[in-house]
């Protein structure tokens, strides 16, 4: 019998000896490379679709007359589609095809991206004031509406184009929902490019290269907010409409509060990146031919083994999905009855509900804070942020692990960043520009005194005859340095015709502020901000570099938090659950509160063709600051007290694990 046996396992034995074959090991280390090439690609297509959703949030919100909260509704629709499938890509991804559903979620992340863009293809060409019809046809624009005008006769004027756009604009008040339907597609896409690429990324790497693969995959996915962005910058300098109507005639420029650029061409661009990147996915199989020596020695036994347990044992499918069931639920009361878990959960929900509000809103504070473009704004977030962020994650992983730190040592850590971070936001509070001078908003009309409210403002002397339409919004610059809502609400006469730079003469409202220069005057466009807020504007960026380098020095240790304070088993479950919250109360949530507030600081909405509320003209700067810098303030200030919360409670559970007979030993040595 020993014989035998001996016999029947020596094939097995010399087999596993057998060093494998050119073909085999050229067959492995071609499709694990073609991989990992493959999937650093889906990870910038990732990254780059995400920064171009969040650098086109203010275009959206223009494009489609939104308020605020509504397109923060637009941003956290990506994280409701994660979640749907999440669970399912957790449990089953692993047992499937791996890669050709990393496939099929690049496609329908491409596809996501496409459909963000649709909206563009079938609605009418953006009109940006209410007393323009731009005919791509016709090289002509509507006059502006100046003071004593018979505006009656005018707008009976109306050219059948207009009263079509006014038919059309029924169908197009709702065009947005094809934005959030991509972008809901856009996070079912995603779901399972990161985990189910790691997981293979994994399983057929050499033993120890793991960490290495992943660490340049990270890196590399860096590529994709810089791709992201410069597109963004890029086509934001593009008119929206552009290649349909004559650009000469249009008078907005890329700073106005009514530019859109070409939103929809970074959304395209998205797409068929993400398209392409699915390819490859397709043609890699199932699972990796790994040399048989670096396979377990037992994995074919264990195979016949399972086979043969299966064959002769009846399984009773109930009983395990009972069990099953019943011991997700212990575990799951096992991590939320652990308090130090809890605790931090906690910790992460108010934190990451900080950074999704930054990110989401910062494109936007730059416009309205420091007169910046779209362009500009993704060109400024790109220099700081990334590679802060890239050099604050390095350093910060190099510092744990040169020091060594306990996980104790990695709380006071944070702890310690965090302090140092809620410092430098509230620098923040000091870099805020003076509101603009607007007639009508911060001024009487005549601009001689200061208003106590934006809402209702009388007409004075010098337009109250004028006859003029408070709702319209075509912002002229007085040569006294105030901004008038209208050219008609300045009190000007004539107008310079369609010449660029556009210039209106003759008006009475610049006239009565008692300015002694002749020219009274008004050009089209907000008047610029003055030199001071410049200044801000250089030193805040200097605060972004330092806080934001200082922040990311913590994002590599913060993880072990969550797992390394429960049960090795419970790791998994621990992480999940960490991330479910995240997303559902920090990624749909954090976009639409804030954007809530941010819409209480406007002081100039945008009226639809319905006579609705649209999106906001002008905000009240320093109240915006404020609102902005105050709730994320608070934020960051609550985390620093549940971080000395955290700290206690980790010190206490390390006291209770000690057992009393070490406690005694040390008393004995120390005397």
């Amino acid at each position: 019998m020993y014989s035998s046996t001996m016999d029947a396992d020596q094939p097995l034995n010399e087999a596993a000896k057998a060093p494998p074959s050119r073909t085999e090991k050229g067959r492995c280390c071609g499709g694990f490379k073609t991989f990992l090439v493959a999937l650093s690609f889906s990870f910038i297509a990732k990254a780059m679709s995400g920064t171009i959703m969040k650098s086109s949030i203010t275009q959206i919100e223009r494009r489609f007359d939104l308020s605020s909260s509504v397109v923060g509704i637009i941003d956290g629709s990506f994280e409701i589609g994660n979640l749907l499938v999440i669970l399912f890509v957790s449990y089953f991804g692993s047992k499937l095809h791996r890669p050709r559903i990393i496939g099929i979620g690049c496609l329908i992340m491409g596809i996501g991206s496409i459909i963000c863009a649709l909206p563009h293809f079938f609605m009418g060409y953006y009109r940006y004031s209410k007393d323009i019809y731009i005919n791509p046809s016709e090289n002509s624009t509507s006059g502006l509406l100046t003071c004593f005008t018979n505006q009656s006769v005018l707008l009976n004027k109306t050219s059948p184009g207009i009263e079509r756009k006014g038919l059309e604009k029924e169908s197009e008040s709702y065009a947005w929902l094809l934005v959030l339907m991509g972008n809901m597609l856009r996070g079912i896409g995603e779901s399972p490019i990161q985990p189910l690429g790691i997981s293979y990324l994994d399983d057929f790497s050499k033993k120890g290269d793991s960490s290495l693969h992943l660490g340049s995959l990270f890196a590399i996915t860096m590529i994709g907010p810089i791709l992201g962005l410069t597109l963004g910058s890029l086509f934001a300098r593009m008119y929206v409409d552009f290649g349909y109507v004559d650009l000469s005639s249009i008078r907005i420029t890329p700073k106005d509060s009514r530019w859109v650029g070409a939103w929809w061409l970074s959304f395209l661009s998205a797409g068929l990146f993400c398209i392409i990147t699915s390819i490859p996915f397709f043609f890699l199989p199932k699972n990796l031919d790994k040399p048989q020596k670096e396979r377990k020695g037992s994995a074919p036994l264990l195979k016949i083994n399972e086979e043969k347990s299966q064959m002769t044992s009846p399984v009773d499918h109930r009983k395990n999905v009972t069990e099953n069931l019943t011991g997700f639920f212990q575990s799951l009361k096992s991590i939320l009855t652990n308090p130090l878990y809890v605790l931090y959960l906690l910790l992460s929900l108010v934190q990451a509900s900080t950074h999704i509000a930054i990110v989401t809103y910062i494109f936007k504070y730059l416009e309205v804070q420091y007169d910046k473009s779209a362009s500009e704004s993704n060109l400024v977030i790109g220099a700081i942020t990334l590679p802060c962020l890239a050099s604050g994650m390095f350093i910060g992983g190099y510092i744990i692990k040169k020091f060594k730190f306990t996980l104790l040592g990695i709380a006071k850590f944070l702890f310690c960043l965090n302090i140092l971070t809620f410092i430098l936001y509230l620098l923040n509070f000091a870099l805020f520009c003076e509101n603009q001078s607007v007639a009508g908003l911060t001024l009487t009309y005549d601009g001689n005194n200061p208003v106590a409210s934006h809402i209702n403002v009388p007409l004075s002397d010098c337009n109250l005859n004028c006859n003029c339409d408070e709702n319209q919004w075509e912002p002229v610059c007085g040569s006294n340095g105030i901004t008038y809502m209208s050219p008609c609400l300045a009190g000007c006469k004539s107008s310079s015709g369609n010449k660029k730079p556009m210039e209106f003469y003759n008006c009475s409202c610049v006239e009565a502020t008692g300015f002694q220069n002749k020219n009274i005057s008004v050009k089209l466009g907000v008047c610029p901000r003055d030199d001071q807020c410049t200044r801000k504007f250089y030193i805040y960026n200097v605060v972004q570099i330092l806080s934001f380098f200082t922040s990311s020095l913590g994002a590599a240790s913060s993880i072990m938090l969550v797992f390394k304070n429960v049960q090795p088993e419970l790791k998994s479950l621990a992480v999940g659950f960490h991330t479910l919250t995240i997303r559902t109360l920090g990624g749909i949530l954090a976009p639409i509160y804030f954007g809530a507030l941010i819409d209480r600081t406007c002081m100039k909405w945008s009226i639809n063709s319905h006579g609705k509320q649209g999106s906001c003209r002008i905000y009240n700067s320093k109240l915006y600051g404020n609102t902005y810098f105050g709730l994320n303030g608070s934020f960051r200030f609550a985390t620093v007290i549940l971080y000395i919360v955290l700290i206690y409670a980790m010190k206490k559970s390390i006291k209770k694990k000690v057992p009393k007979h070490q406690e005694m030993e040390e008393k004995l040595r120390i005397k």
